[in-house]
């Protein structure tokens, strides 16, 4: 079931997650976009360890569908190397996976 993929962001800012997701909900490039946050994210940049408070955003779209959603995401992501990472679905419910199917149709 690689037909589908799960894509995870982080960005500085509730309201630029809430974005992300209605963004890509209204194009349908995703079915579902979940938000968690605010969370603690350490990494190394330009030479620093850094600490910053970020959201996690989950976004459920089909795999033929990724270019287009990463696109989506670089066009409106404020960071210069944004996170964006996709992970293929293995299995899950035929419910979910059809209404996946469903909310991703290009109208």
């Amino acid at each position: 079931m690689t037909d589908y993929v799960q894509v995870v962001t982080t960005i500085d800012s509730r309201e630029k997650a809430e974005q992300i997701a209605r963004a890509l909900v209204e194009t349908r490039l995703a079915a579902c976009v979940q938000l968690f946050g605010p969370i603690a994210s350490t990494y190394r940049w330009q030479g620093k360890i850094e600490t910053s408070q970020e959201w996690l955003c989950l976004i459920k779209s089909r795999a033929d569908l990724y270019p287009q959603v990463e696109e989506a995401l670089r066009a409106v992501h404020p960071y210069e190397v944004p996170e964006i990472l996709a992970f293929p679905i293995l299995a899950g419910s035929r419910s979910y996976l059809a209404w996946l199917d469903q909310q991703t149709a290009r109208p």
